[in-house]
């Protein structure tokens, strides 16, 4: 549970030295309570204090970290049901399987294919981020060789799946460099499951046939020392798994208790007889509330709709995406190339940039701050008016890269020409078109 300003304020050296920045201990205490200062900034808080503030401001769901390299994804931190209280933290992680009885061959074929689906969207990377490997026959070595090869020659992180203690001692031994996740402690195997976790720092997944099993093993993994723990209820029927997954997330936040107080880890591939139905049950989890899906196979069909659905479920629904205020330049434009202007919302960025590109007119784009508002919504805010966006093209730095003094601006903010043309002395504002998708048309019109 958070702390508030008085109880933290308790906690701190109480010498008003001012160092933080703020005058006094109190009001910088009530920033830590808002979330507007961080406990670094006190530099005479004591280590008793500091691990107290950490635990009691801790997110109900601890955050913990898979994998490692450019794949390396973190989940849980939630600290909400739902996303519009605020907003959630750590997308989903999917993951794809396979059986340790695979050909070398059909892996890396695999892997291949895997490592393809990757889609640009405004301006992020979407991409699965692991692959589970699962123990089909007990076979130690066919299993670590696996497990090196997914590890060393892609640049998924692993789930390492068996039942079998020696099995998983020999596949951390393999890609223990990864950072995989061990699946899965059970009532029969926990003491050994624990310590290969413990012995080497991975994070442990946790199953049992119902929620009251996995609050057991959770508290006698924690006494073990263990804290990154991922939670498997064992449901692999949907309506069951999904009142555990609801069950789970209600227990940590609303009743405070930390035994399950972890993400999860979901089965779709066990859930279905076909990817197209898994695709269905692996949305749902995506928004209710599945730390990592694993879904049989890995296709373009059916990532490239969850990934764009994590994204919207995972982005901050109080916060406009926005890229940085700028020069752009697209189609390496000259002295001669036209220069236009548009806010900082980053569709708006990347719907206007596209068309540019699609045009084949080499040009300067623009981008100003208008705290991430698209067009028509930042100039009725006032966040897209004539004088700003004068001001913002004088100080841009574009009157340096270009001969000319011609400006196009967005045909929804048309109203501002004449306020841009005042700020502007001696520079034409052309207004463009309304809709971007004209604009490859307007911009070969002008050639």
């Amino acid at each position: 549970m958070a702390l508030t300003g008085i109880q933290i304020f308790k906690l701190l050296p109480k010498t008003n030295c001012k160092e933080c920045g703020v005058p006094t201990c109190l009001a910088f205490a009530m920033n830590l309570a808002s979330s507007k200062a961080e406990l670094d900034q006190c530099p005479y808080v004591s280590d008793e204090a500091r691990a107290e503030l950490a635990e009691a401001s801790a997110p109900p769901i601890r955050p913990v970290i898979l994998g490692k390299g450019v794949r390396k994804a973190t989940v849980g931190g939630e600290t909400v049901l739902y996303r519009h209280e605020k907003t959630f933290f750590n997308p989903t992680v999917f993951a794809g399987l396979m059986t340790s009885d695979t050909p070398a061959g059909d892996v890396e074929k695999k892997l291949k294919v895997w490592n393809a689906i990757q889609y640009e969207r405004v301006g992020l990377n979407l991409r699965p981020e692991m692959v589970a490997l699962k123990d089909v026959n007990g076979d130690k070595a066919a299993f670590a060789a696996l497990a090196k090869m997914i590890a060393e020659t892609s640049e998924f992180n692993l789930v390492l799946m068996s039942e079998d203690a020696g099995v998983m001692q020999a596949g951390v031994e393999a890609c223990g460099f990864k950072r995989p996740l061990i699946y899965a402690a059970t009532e029969a195997n926990v003491d050994a499951f624990g310590k290969i976790a413990k012995d080497n720092e991975l994070p442990l997944a946790v199953k049992a046939d119902s929620i009251d099993g996995i609050i057991a093993l959770t508290e006698k993994l924690t006494a073990m020392g263990l804290k990154d723990l991922v939670l498997d209820s064992g449901a692999r029927e949907l309506k069951q798994a999904l009142a555990d997954q609801v069950g789970l997330r209600r227990a940590a936040l609303k009743d405070g208790n930390r035994s399950v107080g972890f993400p999860t880890i979901v089965f779709p591939c066990e859930m279905a007889s076909n990817i197209d139905m898994e695709a269905l049950i692996a949305a749902m989890f995506v928004s209710k509330y599945g730390g990592i899906v694993v879904l049989s196979d890995l296709t373009t069909e059916v990532m490239f709709p969850l990934l764009l659905e994590r994204l919207n479920i995972f982005t901050d629904p109080q916060r406009p995406m926005t890229v940085t205020e700028g020069i752009f330049e697209i189609g390496n434009p000259d002295e001669n190339s036209p220069v236009l202007v548009t806010t900082n919302f980053a569709l708006t960025y990347f719907i206007v940039s596209g068309e540019i590109e699609a045009s084949r007119v080499p040009a300067w784009l623009l981008i100003k701050d208008s705290e991430g508002l698209s067009v028509l919504t930042a100039w009725a805010a006032g966040k897209f008016g004539g004088d700003d966006v004068g001001t913002f093209i004088k100080k841009s730095g574009i009157m340096d890269k270009v001969k000319h003094k011609e400006v196009i601006i967005p045909g929804y903010a048309a109203a501002i020409a004449g306020d841009v043309e005042e700020e502007l002395s001696g520079w034409t504002v052309v207004v463009g078109p309304r809709e971007a998708a004209h604009i490859p048309g307007f911009l070969k019109a002008r050639q």
